[in-house]
């Protein structure tokens, strides 16, 4: 790939969530820093549209249509990871849905249901068959959650989901706590906003918005899905082996302010 020791050479790392958006813009930094890669997602043909560019990259790929909130599916996935390559070193949980805003009282029940069993059943899910797989690694692992500012912080009109991004920085503490003296670590990136198929359909439904938000972010603009892979790249490496339960805002200073 494009150098010669990346930064995830050597490493097995399963991706959720990787047929679009930051998943799959995560499958590409991943693949660059020559991750071998195990990818999920619910869309197989977007999952599998993924996987090809990136062998025809030179990357390792194997995949897995994959519904995070079904725990067989994802002791599917993880099996697959186990089966080909032998083991697995990390992984990026970033599988999750955001919702349409509204207030709290005008919600109906379906949207915190949906929102509660993919972000937070589905990050259990993930995080339950990984640790059982990485308990078996002699180098144990690295687990990295996709959680948001939503989970450091009230968003508005979003209860479901800041409740449920809050949910995975909680999971995120208790699991590294849990696991820390076997060697696996588990953090949390917490994006800001993104520039995804889901955030461009979202400010032209609401074109007061992306203005409103650049507006309360200090380097005011919207993050690249890149730049929320890289800083998960990093988690997931071993340059960060001193590091475990911390949610780490990628937000260009929205919380800080």
């Amino acid at each position: 790939m494009t150098t010669e020791h990346g930064l995830l050479a050597g490493k097995v790392v399963l991706i959720t969530g990787a047929s679009s958006g930051i998943g799959a813009a995560a499958a590409r930094v991943f693949a660059a820093e020559q991750a071998t890669l195990v990818l999920a997602a619910r869309r197989a043909d977007r999952l599998a549209e993924v996987a090809t560019e990136l062998r025809e990259r030179g990357a390792q790929v194997v995949y897995a249509p994959t519904d995070v909130t079904r725990p067989d599916e994802v002791r599917r996935v993880v099996d697959l990871a186990l089966d080909t390559f032998g083991r697995l070193d990390s992984a990026f949980n970033n599988a999750g849905i955001g919702g349409d805003q509204n207030a709290m009282h005008l919600m109906d029940d379906t949207v915190y249901e949906q929102i509660m069993e993919t972000n937070v059943r589905g990050t259990w899910n993930c995080l339950r068959y990984e640790i059982r797989a990485m308990l078996e690694n002699p180098r144990g692992g690295s687990i990295v959650n996709n959680s948001s500012v939503g989970g450091l912080q009230s968003i508005p009109a979003a209860a479901p989901y800041v409740a449920s991004k809050h949910a995975v920085a909680g999971l995120t503490k208790a699991a590294a706590a849990e696991y820390a003296d076997r060697s696996i670590r588990v953090n949390s990136v917490a994006p800001g906003t993104t520039r995804s198929e889901i955030i461009a359909d979202w400010f032209a439904r609401n074109p007061e918005l992306e203005p409103r938000l650049h507006a309360a972010t200090p380097q005011a603009r919207t993050a690249r899905a890149e730049e929320i892979a890289e800083a998960a790249a990093w988690l997931c490496s071993d340059r960060s082996s001193f590091v475990t339960g911390v949610v780490m805002p990628v937000d260009g200073g929205f919380t800080m302010v």
